[in-house]
């Protein structure tokens, strides 16, 4: 059965796609996650030199691990800034780099913006007013200003460039102001094209959250960009070596999807649904999705196959546009047919505002199903689920990338800002967004050896295996480690199982004390593709669960060391 859908004529359609690719929000979603999402340090667990030495095989010529010098007693030096009892790099910092050696020549001008003494990156800063953004942020609303999104990249890049190695470099950032709102095509070309040939970047940070237009330009101008909006693995292969995400991408949350539901879900009674008399009744599926560009139709088909293959299948799946004007009409009817469809556990795959309506709306016809949390963008967030019908979301649950939040003073990117910085980060709403992508990038720069060019980047990135399972950060990796069907140009590999809890009081990503709480499962331990437990989802008890760390878990602490 192909997805049907309440299709907008075709003017209609092209005016409504400002608003339609809220899959392109993962970038904003980093802002909910109040820990590291990519901080590229592929072998740290606070030991683990086995895995380090089986990763660094692979490393380009010239890049030197301790362990590597330590296993071949190699005669080479290491920064100052290195621990020697630990190999890794002296910052509080849990998932710090293994430090890498000294070079007498780093070859110089290796790359287009990269010389003997500099690296230039630019940095892409939003417009401060986004009528697109405004409107779908606007349930995390902060009050971070560009100049403090600006000292913010600042201080990061001060403190990696003084602490990481870059084989004699320093990491030179120049900021480019957004000529366009967040959804312009034509702007984020230009804007690309002046980041690439008149600021001469060898990689940019970031760009516009709503087009993969920036993204496509800087790779077809050779600048290796992290943190760009992109688009499926496709997208992301065919520009290689230069595009790189921070966050789990659709398709990957797709596949987590289908195992959980597939050993969780499937052929048990919905026992979890708000209406009793389908909590006897075998779950019968349904899926909610956004059409909100080319790849929607596709990827909506692409899990109606794979649960197909499972043996599982879709009742009915159904289509909707943000469309503010029309969301509530849409609703009325997207609910009467699943209500019609008998649909027991009703997937949403889509942006975080819409929920609202639609929940409201199956209130309003006596329509209680499960809600399954698909592959979607902010959904599994507090401060939006508290927007929700609160009757209708006590029945939400479902696999999700993100982890057990921390305030924004006890997040690690916070504290560490603080500790060299001295005070804490400027755009201390906005932090948890910005600094995955200076982490990510210094990281690279360390794995690429002297010899930096983006193939060398990404192959250093490649090169090593995934971190470990810890409950304050994904599982990050990239390239091929048979984890995904193909080369992963994105960061988080693993997922945990939540349930809203709305009688839990506390604070939501943006530190607002509120009712309504996310609940993790088992601590918020997480689990890799392939390795989703057999057996009843473990959801609406709360025993075991937490939904804030006030600190990290004792063993994933960083070591301390004295302020610089």
């Amino acid at each position: 059965m192909l997805p049907s859908s309440d299709e907008p004529t075709p003017a209609r359609n092209r005016q409504l796609r400002r608003w339609g690719p809220l899959a392109a929000l993962a970038v904003v979603a980093i802002v909910v996650v109040a820990v590291v999402v990519a901080t590229g340090g592929g072998d740290d667990d606070g030991g683990g030199d086995e895995e380090t030495a089986a990763a660094s095989a692979e490393l380009p010529e010239g890049a030197i691990s301790w362990t590597m010098a330590e296993e071949d007693d190699l005669d080479v030096t290491f920064p100052d800034t290195c621990d020697p009892e630990t190999g890794k790099v002296a910052i509080p910092f849990f998932f710090t780099q293994e430090c890498f050696a000294d070079v007498d020549d780093n070859g110089g001008a290796t790359s287009n913006g990269v010389t003997a003494d500099s690296i230039k990156v630019v940095v892409y800063v939003a417009p401060e007013d986004d009528p697109v953004l405004d409107y779908v942020t606007s349930a995390i609303a902060n009050d971070d200003t560009n100049q403090d999104v600006k000292d913010t990249y600042q201080g990061y890049v001060d403190l990696f460039n003084e602490y990481y190695q870059t084989y004699g470099r320093t990491v030179e950032v120049e900021f480019l102001d957004g000529s366009g709102t967040s959804d312009d095509e034509v702007a984020a070309r230009a804007d690309a094209v002046k980041a690439a040939d008149e600021m001469g970047a060898f990689a940019v940070f970031g760009g516009p959250v709503l087009t993969s237009a920036f993204a496509d330009e800087l790779a077809a101008r050779g600048v290796v960009c992290v943190g760009c909006t992109g688009g499926n693995e496709e997208f992301y292969a065919e520009r290689s070596p230069y595009l790189y995400g921070v966050g789990i991408n659709a398709d990957q949350l797709q596949l987590h999807l289908v195992e959980y539901i597939t050993k969780r879900l499937a052929g048990q009674p919905a026992e979890w649904a708000g209406d009793e008399a389908m909590t006897d009744q075998e779950r019968t599926f349904g899926l909610l999705w956004i059409e909100s560009n080319d790849t929607s139709a596709i990827q909506a088909e692409r899990l109606e196959e794979r649960l197909g293959e499972e043996g599982i299948d879709l009742a009915e799946s159904i289509s909707y546009t943000l469309d503010p004007a029309r969301l509530q009409e849409q609703a009325t009817s997207v609910i009467a047919r699943f209500k019609a469809a008998g649909v027991t556990t009703l997937i949403f795959s889509g942006d975080p505002v819409a929920p609202a309506t639609f929940t409201q709306e199956a209130t309003a016809q006596g329509y209680s199903p499960e809600w399954l949390i698909g592959p979607s963008t902010l959904v599994d967030v507090n401060a939006f689920a508290r927007t929700y019908d609160q009757d209708q979301w006590a029945h939400a649950f479902g696999p999700s990338a993100l982890t057990v939040r921390q305030s924004a003073e006890n997040s690690a990117s916070y504290q560490l800002y603080e500790w060299y910085n001295g005070e804490p980060p400027p755009a201390v709403d906005t932090n948890a967004v910005l600094f995955p992508n200076p982490s990510l990038f210094f990281a690279g720069v360390q794995l690429a050896g002297p010899d930096l060019t983006p193939e060398t980047f990404q192959a250093g990135l490649f090169s090593r295996e995934p971190t470990p399972n810890v409950v304050t950060s994904p599982s990050l990796s990239y390239g091929d480690h048979g984890l995904w069907p193909y080369d992963d140009f994105n960061g988080t590999d693993d997922a945990t199982e939540i349930w809203y809890d709305p009688t839990v009081e506390g604070l939501d990503e943006v530190d607002n004390e509120g009712t309504g709480m996310y609940r993790y499962v088992d601590g918020g331990v997480r689990h890799l593709p392939g390795e989703w437990p057999d057996g009843p989802a473990a959801v609406f008890d709360p025993e075991g669960t937490v939904t804030t760390f006030e600190d990290p878990p004792p063993d994933e602490s960083p070591k301390d060391y004295p302020a610089p």
